[in-house]
């Protein structure tokens, strides 16, 4: 196009840098938007998780009536880890397993670490911390049921309806997803957790 004074604009590249300049918009738009969708889902698993082992730690000390009655609730004298521990029958550590059932030390470790991970994950403060321990916790809980097993050392049938794969190792699945992906700061304290001295200095702590 010229003008009176014979000057030509460059429309047609003005034209082909704005279509470039509004494509390169969307998708970055769009991008952001992928991550944002990603990021809730992530917060949205990582606090589910955490209730899942926050919720057991309120049951068993203070017998909500669930997996725990009243009577046998912490606060009331009962042992978190005597009826469990003390029952498991088969699997490579069922002396081990035995053996701890009902020692102080083992509850309160059991206590302190099921209260731990779940307010850590529901947070969103060392997640990647909390996401180790509750992995440990879910992995000692999969040898206690051991769901390979199809009886029990009494030759009583276990029930197991899956050798590999049950609520313990989707946990794991979760926890080992949340370490990766999870310490971002989307509905919960990540980001100022990130921020403390102590942690910007541990970051195995995030």
């Amino acid at each position: 196009m010229a003008t009176q004074h014979g000057m030509h604009l460059p429309l047609r590249h003005h034209v082909r840098g704005s279509v470039r300049v509004s494509v390169d918009a969307k998708s970055t738009e769009s991008t952001l938007a992928a991550v944002s969708v990603r990021d809730t889902a992530i917060a949205v698993v990582r606090i589910g998780t955490g209730f899942l082992f926050l919720w057991a730690f309120l049951d068993k000390t203070f017998g909500l009536g669930y997996s725990t009655p009243s009577s046998k609730a912490w606060i009331h004298g009962g042992s978190p880890t005597k009826g469990f521990l003390g029952n498991v029958s088969v699997g490579p550590f069922q002396s081990w397993f035995n053996a701890w059932a009902g020692h102080p030390w083992a509850d309160w470790l059991f206590m302190i670490g099921l209260a731990g991970i779940g307010v850590a994950l529901i947070l969103g403060v060392g997640v990647r911390f909390a996401a180790a321990c509750g992995l440990l916790m879910v992995a000692l809980m999969w040898f206690a049921v051991f769901p390979p097993a199809q009886h029990t050392a009494a030759g009583v049938a276990t029930g197991s309806t899956n050798p590999f794969v049950d609520e313990h190792v989707m946990d794991a699945f979760a926890l080992i997803a949340l370490a990766a992906f999870g310490t971002a700061s989307r509905l919960g304290l990540g980001a100022w957790w990130a921020k403390l001295p102590f942690v910007a200095k541990h970051r195995s702590l995030l």
